[in-house]
């Protein structure tokens, strides 16, 4: 079927090895569904219109393996990639699953374990960088604490910076194109992890060696599940200019980590994420971290893919209504919305400035009994999301 919402290379979807190569798996049971050749899940994103595809590195080369068998996995997959025509914009480490890590990474107390982390980052930037990745992104899966007393939070944050200037510091002596993107997350793996939004990472960035060098990459489920807004969290990131790449999904407030595809929770927040993005004009990858449900077969996950980026990009149709709608546009003028773009003082801080300021006389009645129309702007974008207007 092709429609207005059919996905094309051009809208810069992208997914991971690991979001359609996903098996199903919990914490209560076993695989549901086989494994996926990286290489068929390259021709199938190609064939349902996505950008790109990402990877770990033990997605695409499994641990252990040789020079030569590494070689023979890249050129096979190099193949898919030319024949397809997909890029691979994004690339990043898996410090979470091994046993080594069950006490941290770049964080470990044991320092035998973090230099094996970098150590293992660095292979995994060289294959990025093979492969052409320009972000590289950074999820400390394993970086955080259940017995508080067995680790200095402040002293842990000093490794978790070393660690990234270390990588920082590689990139720059090998020139590679690359750039890093912090991904927060509250909690799950580890009780409480370190950098747990998006306002933790922006603040230790700027601790950083090589602060330009850093953004972050925030998901929709990890801001969501602690109870904040994902949108928020990314506007933020942009206010910043940080916001090197993204993950987006569907997620209950308060839920474990779900990952469920795009839109399918949280729509309310996603078209504001789609505003947003849209409106803003950003030039980076729309990346789905997600899976299909552990309900779905191997063809499901194509559905589920397909699923994703469709919803963006009816949410970035339901943005551009939202901008002509003549209601909309009168609701929003008695919101006063556009004058939050005007300077709280209207010349330059001075103190003639600051003095005009406190001479000047407030009609506080008038200011306190005026309404701003909210309750009607609010329902009319309802209405607009549930396709009346």
């Amino acid at each position: 079927m092709t429609d207005a919402y059919e996905p094309r290379p051009e809208h810069r979807f992208t997914f991971g090895l690991w979001t359609v190569g996903n098996r199903g798996r919990d914490s209560f049971g076993h695989e549901v569904r086989p494994p996926l050749d990286p290489v068929e899940a390259v021709h199938r994103l190609a064939d349902l219109g996505a950008y790109g595809v990402n990877f770990h590195d033990d997605d695409l080369v499994p641990p252990g393996s040789s020079p030569q068998e590494r070689e023979a996995i890249l050129k096979r997959f190099r193949r898919a990639l030319d024949d397809t025509g997909l890029r691979v914009p994004m690339a990043t480490t898996n410090l979470f699953s091994q046993p080594v890590f069950k006490e941290g990474a770049f964080t470990a107390n044991d320092p035998e374990v973090r230099r094996y982390a970098v150590a293992k980052t660095l292979d995994a930037i060289d294959l990025g960088a093979e492969l052409g990745a320009t972000v590289y992104v950074m999820w400390g899966g394993r970086e955080g604490v259940e017995c508080d007393a067995a680790k200095d939070v402040r002293t842990a944050l000093d490794r978790y910076a070393e660690a990234i200037d270390i990588c920082c510091a590689y990139v720059r002596d090998r020139h590679y194109d690359l750039r890093f993107a912090l991904e927060p997350k509250p909690n799950e793996p580890r009780g409480d992890m370190f950098l747990p939004t998006v306002g933790h990472a922006l603040a230790f960035i700027g601790k950083l060696q090589w602060p330009d060098m850093v953004g972050v990459n925030p998901e929709f489920a990890h801001e969501t599940m602690s109870g904040l807004s994902f949108h928020h969290a990314v506007a933020q990131a942009l206010w910043a200019g940080k916001l090197f790449h993204i993950d987006l999904n569907g997620q209950r407030p308060g839920k474990f980590d779900q990952d469920f595809r795009f839109g399918s929770e949280g729509v309310r927040d996603a078209f504001y994420l789609v505003k947003l993005l849209e409106d803003s004009g950003w030039e980076g990858m729309r990346h789905f971290d997600a899976h299909a449900y552990r309900t779905e077969s191997a063809e499901g996950v194509w559905q589920f893919a397909r699923g994703c980026m469709r919803t963006y990009l009816i949410l970035a149709d339901k943005a551009r209504r939202f901008a002509e709608d003549p209601d909309i546009a009168e609701a929003l003028a008695e919101a006063k919305a556009a004058e939050l773009a005007v300077p709280t003082l209207p010349a330059a801080i001075s103190s003639g400035a600051l003095g005009e300021l406190r001479a000047h006389r407030f009609d506080l009645e008038a200011l306190s009994t005026r309404g701003y129309g909210h309750e009607r702007l609010d329902q009319l974008v309802n209405e607009l999301l549930l396709g009346v207007r």
